[in-house]
């Protein structure tokens, strides 16, 4: 063979090896872009999944933020509810106290009726205050400001100096809360 065939040959060799090498290159990055483009629209259709979840749940946390916030406020709302409902009865009691007052009796008997009415609603008091945690504030022996409001001074020889000596006004706590303070008159020597 001539020295020009073999230059021929090598030339188509290489550029055959070129072709092919090409051909390659082409599938190599058709597949490597069909690869990347499925992987990048799958990562996608993620991405539109995660949104999607994330904005329902902060939706149903939104909503659930707002039930408790409403159940918060009627539940202050009517917190006394209970409370108010065992009133009715010591209004009751006065009530009939009343329809008593009309009755055709005797001014002895009338009095005697209105006693027992008011002794009546009293013990219907106390017992709902109790049933509440509502006490009376104690005014036996020393003077407490934070429980007593002195509103006089009086001179005693029976009490030792700063010793209440006289309930004016009950005093009442609701559980350890001070609700109102007893007004005392203390000893002053």
């Amino acid at each position: 063979m001539s020295e020009e065939k073999k230059e021929e040959l090598q030339q188509e060799e290489v550029v055959q090896n070129q072709e092919e090498q090409t051909c390659e290159d082409n599938t190599t990055e058709e597949v490597k872009e069909e690869t990347v483009e499925s992987v990048k629209a799958e990562l996608e259709e993620k991405l539109k999944e995660a949104e999607d979840k994330y904005l329902r749940v902060h939706a149903d946390f939104e909503n659930i933020k707002k039930r408790l916030e409403r159940e918060k406020y009627q539940a202050i709302d009517y917190a006394s509810e209970k409370f108010a409902k065992d009133l009715l009865t010591p209004i009751d009691t006065l009530e009939m106290a009343l329809q008593s007052a009309n009755a055709e009796l005797s001014a002895e008997e009338l009095l005697e009726k209105l006693k027992e009415g008011i002794e009546l609603t009293l013990k219907n008091f106390t017992t709902v205050f109790e049933k509440h945690d509502i006490s009376v504030v104690e005014t036996d022996g020393e003077f407490d400001p934070n429980f007593h409001d002195a509103v006089m001074q009086v001179d005693s020889s029976e009490h030792d100096d700063g010793q209440i000596v006289q309930q004016l006004q009950k005093g009442y706590k609701y559980k350890e809360r001070l609700l109102r303070p007893a007004m005392v008159s203390i000893c002053k020597k």
